[in-house]
């Protein structure tokens, strides 16, 4: 069963926050698809991904790109897996209906949204009820990540 955990965005913007977490799940060797709700969002993080820092980038790819099984991050707005990534990202709303193919599944959402924190909350209580370790994530004022639950 997949640790799900639960990212408050209230200090800094996903585009600050997700390539991070990215850069963290490489480094562990793992693979991810990030989960967007939407394709215009989709082709924004493909952009992000690429130029987030001067000195770097987070080799991912797309749909358009091909071959999605060689990309180590794949970006899609839909449900689907085509690299075997063993984290799922989920952003804009997105939502794990299965829990057995991931070792994480990491839902960011922008606190200042009420509705993205509502649909955080049911996808919470949706993670518990089928029995996943849920953790939930809260930016310090310093920019740390503090684990709250």
């Amino acid at each position: 069963m997949a640790e799900v955990m639960f990212y408050h965005l209230e200090r800094q913007p996903l585009e600050t926050v997700l390539p991070v977490l990215l850069e963290k799940t490489l480094e562990r060797g793992w693979r991810a698809v990030v989960q967007a709700g939407s394709p215009e969002r989709v082709e924004a993080l493909d952009s992000t991904l690429w130029t987030y820092r001067e000195d770097s980038f987070l080799p991912h790819g797309t749909a358009k790109d091909g071959a999605a099984a060689r990309h180590p991050i794949f970006l899609t707005a839909v449900d689907e897996n085509p690299n075997a990534a063993t984290v799922r990202f989920l952003v804009d709303g997105a939502d794990a209906t299965d829990f057995e193919r991931y070792t994480r599944i990491i839902h960011l959402f922008d606190g200042r949204d009420e509705e993205a924190v509502a649909r955080a909350r049911t996808a919470w209580k949706h993670a518990k009820a089928a029995d996943c370790a849920v953790t939930y994530w809260q930016q310090t004022p310093a920019g740390k990540w503090e684990k709250k639950g």
